[in-house]
C-alpha cells in the first residue's frame, strides 16, 4: 500500500534547490518566517554527500526547519520523515525529526507527540541519518501517533543543544510505509489505524465505524486489547478478533458477517456473556432468524434470564431459531430451588386468582404451587404486590377457602419468563448436559409455536419443559430425547417432570423420555402424541408404576397414536378445574389411541395402561376410541388394561357413549376388554329367560347398557326338542352390576346364540 502511487497523493516536499520561501523557522504554517533571505541559512548547489543541500548555522536554542506545505493524513496511511544530516564547523548539536499537527480549518491538535528521537552529531563531515513516523495507530515503531484528528501536517526538523554550529542538511523525503505494517496481500482494516485504543475506557465508537466504512470488503481487524464502546454498534464487515470489547449491558452489538457464537465469544471473551449478546442481536435485527452455536458447550453456573439479555424486548413473534450447540450446567449454588410458603384464598369464582396472599413480594413468577387440593404442574404466572394477588395458570380443583400454600421456583439454563409473549421461537440440535443441578427451559407466560426438535435434554434436576402459562400454545416437541437424573430410583419415589402444556395443540413426535414421575402434564386440546418412546419403569419387582402422560382437560379432542408406552400408563383426569364436579360440560371423551404398544415387565397385577380419574361426581365417558394397539406384559399377568381410579369420585356409567375398544391384541393380560363384545353363549336347559354375563369384556367395569346383535347358532329347541320359530327379545342392564343382559324367549328353549353386547350408546 503506498498512497503516492495508488491515489497519486503528494508527499515529497520540494528540494531546497527550488527556494527556501517555502521552508518555515517556525511551525510551517502561513505567514511564519520563512529561510528565505535569512542571514543563517544559504543553499549549497554542489556538496560532496548531497549535491544540493542547505547550510545552517544554528542561531536559536531549538532551531526549526518546516515544510510549509501540508502533507496530507490519511486513516490507515503512515508516513517516515527521513533527513540525512552532517556537522561542518563549530558546537556540534543534536538532530531531530518534528512537525506541526494541523486540523480541519487550520487549527492546531494540541496534546500530541510531535517530536521524533534526537540523534546527536559527534563529528565533522559524518551523515547522519534521522527520520520518525507518524500516523494515526499506536503501532510498534510509530513515533508520534497523532490519531485521526488531524488531517496534515508541517513536517521538517529540529536543531537542539549549543547554539554556533553549521550543519548541511540534505533534500527532506517523505514516504508512503504503511506496507511495513500490513501483510503483503492485505485483506484487513485495523481499527488502531482509526484511532481505536484498546484501553477498556477511550470510547472506540467513530474509529470503529471508521474501519467499518474503509474496510469495503476485507476484514476488519481488533486487535489485542480491551475496546470500549459506549452505544450500539453493527459491524457490516466481517471482524476478527484478537481483543475484545466491552459495552454495557443494554447496548448491542450486530456482527452481521460473524453471527454465530463463536464470533461473540471471540468478540466479548466470555461464553456466557457472548451467548447473551449474540441473542439480545438475534432479536434486535432483521439479517438473520437464527443463532449458530457452532457446537459450541457452554458452561453455565447459574440460569440465564433470557429477556434480562434482551432488556429493549418484553413480545417477540417474528421466527427465530437457536441451532447446535450445548448448555453445560456446573454445580452452584445459583440452582437451588427458591422456595416461599404463604396463606392464602381461593374462590372458584375466580379460578386462576390466589387473593390475601401473604408475603406475596416473595413469591417467585414461575413457582410451582403445591397444597391441598392443587392439581399437578400449577405455576406463578403473574403476581401483584399491591393487590396481593397471585395468578395461576390453571384452576385449583379442591381447595380450603383459606389455606397454605408452597410456592417452589426452579432454575432453569434459559429463563423466558420474562417476556409477556413469545411466538414462533425455535431450539434444533441443542444438548441441556444439566447434571441434576438445573433444569432446562421454563417457557413464558404467552405465546405461540415454541419448536424444540432434535435435542436433548440430560438429566434435568426438576424439569424439562415448564410452561407457566399458555406460552406452550402449540409446543412442538420433535424427535428429542430426555433421560432423568432419576434413573435408579423407585418410580414412585421421582419428582422430575419432562414437561407441561396449559394450552391447546401440542404437537409431541418421534421423541424418547426415559425413567421421570411423568413424561407430560397436558390441559388443552388438540393434542398430537405420535411416535414416541417413554418408559418409566424401575427395578422394584412386581412395583407400582406411576402416569406417563396425565391428561387433566375431560374433552380433549386428542390422538395417541404409534407410541411406544412402557411401564406407565395414561392417566385421563380433570384435576385442572375449579368445580370438578360434572355440570352443563362436556365429560370425559375425545381421545383416541391407535396403533399404540404398550408393554411392561415386574409390575402387580393390578397395573393397567389407560386410567381415568375423575376429580368430581357424575363424570361419564362420552368418546373414546382404542383400536389396533398392542399390550403385552412380561414377567407375570395383568389383570386388565383399564380401569377408573375412584378415590376420589367414581365415573356414572349409565351414560357411557361412544366407546370403541376393538382390534387389539392382548398377551400376558388376564381378561381382554372389548367393545361391542361379541360373545357365544349356550344354553343347555330349557329357560324362557337367557341370562348372559358380558361384564368381564367391558371397558371400565362398564355397564351392559346395549345388544346390538343377536345370532342364532343352529336351531333354538324346546323341551319336546322341536324348534322355535321366534325371535327373542333382549333386557340390557341388568343385575347388581348392570353388567348382564338377558334374552327374553316366548317359550323355554335351549340353543346357541352370538351376542353382541356395548357398555354405551352411539348417542
Amino acid at each position: 500500500m503506498n498512497k503516492a502511487i495508488t491515489d497519486g497523493v503528494l508527499l515529497m516536499p520540494p528540494p531546497f534547490a527550488g527556494g527556501l520561501d517555502v521552508w518555515s523557522r517556525e511551525n510551517g504554517t502561513p505567514g511564519s518566517d520563512t529561510y528565505d533571505g535569512a542571514l543563517d541559512a544559504a543553499f549549497v548547489p554542489a556538496d560532496q554527500d548531497f549535491g544540493g543541500c542547505l547550510e545552517l548555522n544554528k542561531t536559536e536554542n531549538t532551531q526549526k526547519l518546516r515544510y510549509m506545505g501540508e502533507t496530507p493524513l490519511l486513516p490507515g496511511c503512515y508516513l517516515r520523515i527521513t533527513a540525512r544530516v552532517k556537522a561542518i564547523t563549530g558546537n556540534l548539536p543534536s538532530v531531530r525529526i518534528a512537525g506541526w499537527a494541523g486540523a480541519s480549518g487550520g487549527g492546531h491538535v494540541g496534546g500530541l507527540t510531535e517530536v521524533g528521537p534526537s540523534v546527536a552529531l559527534t563529528s565533522y563531515g559524518e551523515v547522519v541519518e534521522v527520520s520518525a513516523i507518524v500516523g494515526a495507530g499506536d503501532r510498534t515503531g510509530v513515533d508520534m501517533v497523532w490519531g485521526t484528528t488531524p488531517i496534515y501536517g508541517h513536517f521538517g526538523l529540529d536543531l537542539t543543544g549549543a547554539n554556533g554550529g553549521v550543519v548541511r542538511i540534505d533534500d527532506i523525503v517523505i514516504e508512503d510505509i504503511t506496507g511495513v505494517f500490513l501483510r503483503t496481500m492485505m485483506d484487513w482494516v485495523d481499527v488502531r489505524d482509526y484511532g481505536a485504543i484498546g484501553d477498556g475506557v477511550f470510547a472506540n465508537d467513530a474509529a470503529f465505524a471508521a474501519a467499518d466504512a474503509a474496510a469495503d470488503g476485507r476484514v476488519v481487524l481488533v486487535p489485542e486489547g480491551v475496546y470500549r464502546l459506549n452505544g450500539n454498534f453493527t459491524f457490516e464487515s466481517e471482524v476478527r478478533f484478537a481483543g475484545t470489547v466491552t459495552m454495557d449491558e443494554a447496548n448491542r452489538l450486530i456482527l452481521r458477517r460473524n453471527f454465530y457464537l463463536n464470533g461473540y465469544i471471540d468478540a466479548f471473551g466470555d461464553e456466557v456473556l457472548a451467548f447473551k449478546k449474540a441473542f439480545q442481536a438475534l432479536l434486535n435485527f432483521t439479517d438473520h432468524e437464527s443463532l449458530d452455536m457452532n457446537g459450541r458447550r457452554i458452561e453455565l453456573d447459574g440460569p440465564i434470564d433470557m429477556q434480562a439479555a434482551v432488556s429493549n424486548k418484553d413480545t417477540f413473534e417474528v421466527r427465530r431459531v437457536i441451532r447446535n450447540g450445548q448448555f453445560n450446567l456446573v454445580s452452584s449454588s445459583n440452582w437451588n430451588d427458591q422456595t416461599a410458603t404463604s396463606q392464602a384464598s381461593y374462590n372458584a369464582n375466580n379460578p386462576l386468582k390466589l387473593t390475601g396472599v401473604a408475603n406475596v413480594a416473595n413469591i417467585e413468577v414461575g413457582s410451582l404451587v403445591t397444597g391441598t387440593g392443587v392439581g399437578r404442574e400449577v405455576y406463578v404466572k403473574e403476581k401483584n404486590v399491591g393487590a396481593g394477588e397471585v395468578t395461576l395458570s390453571q384452576p385449583l380443583w379442591g381447595p380450603a377457602a383459606t389455606q397454605t400454600y408452597t410456592f417452589t421456583r426452579f432454575q432453569y439454563a434459559l429463563d423466558f419468563s420474562g417476556f409477556v409473549k413469545l411466538s414462533k421461537f425455535t431450539m434444533t440440535d441443542i444438548e441441556f448436559q444439566c447434571a441434576g443441578f438445573g433444569s432446562a427451559i421454563l417457557l413464558c407466560a404467552n405465546g405461540e409455536t415454541f419448536h424444540v426438535r432434535d435435542c436433548f435434554f440430560t438429566r434435568p434436576k426438576d424439569r424439562g419443559i415448564t410452561s407457566i402459562g399458555r406460552g406452550c400454545q402449540d409446543l412442538q416437541i420433535d424427535r428429542c430425547h430426555f433421560a432423568s437424573d432419576e434413573q435408579s430410583l423407585a418410580a414412585t419415589a421421582r419428582k422430575s417432570i419432562c414437561f407441561n402444556v396449559n394450552a391447546n395443540d401440542a404437537k409431541i413426535r418421534d421423541s424418547r423420555f426415559q425413567r421421570f414421575l411423568h413424561t407430560g402434564i397436558l390441559k388443552g386440546n388438540g393434542h398430537l402424541i405420535v411416535g414416541n418412546h417413554w418408559f418409566q419403569g424401575d427395578e422394584v419387582t412386581d412395583g407400582p408404576r406411576v402416569a406417563g402422560m396425565v391428561f387433566t382437560e375431560p374433552n380433549m379432542k386428542t390422538v395417541i397414536t404409534g407410541n411406544y408406552m412402557d411401564n406407565s400408563f395414561v392417566e385421563w383426569t380433570n384435576e385442572h378445574d375449579a368445580e370438578p364436579g360434572f355440570s352443563n360440560e362436556y365429560s370425559f371423551g375425545g381421545l383416541t389411541f391407535t396403533g399404540n404398544i404398550f408393554t411392561c415387565n415386574d409390575v402387580a397385577q393390578w397395573f393397567n395402561w389407560i386410567v381415568i380419574k375423575p376429580y368430581g361426581p357424575d363424570h361419564f365417558i362420552q368418546g373414546l376410541s382404542v383400536v389396533g394397539n398392542t399390550f403385552k406384559s412380561l414377567n407375570g399377568n395383568v389383570t386388565r388394561v383399564e380401569s377408573v381410579d375412584d378415590s376420589i369420585a367414581p365415573l356414572d356409567l349409565s351414560r357411557t357413549r361412544n366407546v370403541t375398544f376393538e382390534a387389539n391384541t392382548f398377551n400376558g393380560i388376564s381378561q381382554p376388554t372389548i367393545n361391542p363384545v361379541t360373545l357365544e353363549f349356550n344354553q343347555a336347559t330349557a329357560a324362557t329367560t337367557w341370562t348372559l354375563n358380558v361384564s368381564d369384556y367391558l371397558p371400565f367395569d362398564g355397564y351392559a347398557r346395549q345388544v346390538s346383535a343377536v345370532t342364532l347358532k343352529g336351531d333354538i329347541l324346546n323341551g319336546s326338542g322341536q324348534a322355535v320359530h321366534a325371535f327373542p327379545s333382549t333386557v340390557t342392564n341388568v343385575g347388581a352390576g348392570q353388567d348382564l343382559v338377558q334374552l327374553k324367549w316366548p317359550e323355554p328353549c335351549s340353543g346357541s346364540v352370538v351376542v353382541t353386547a356395548r357398555c354405551d350408546k352411539p348417542i
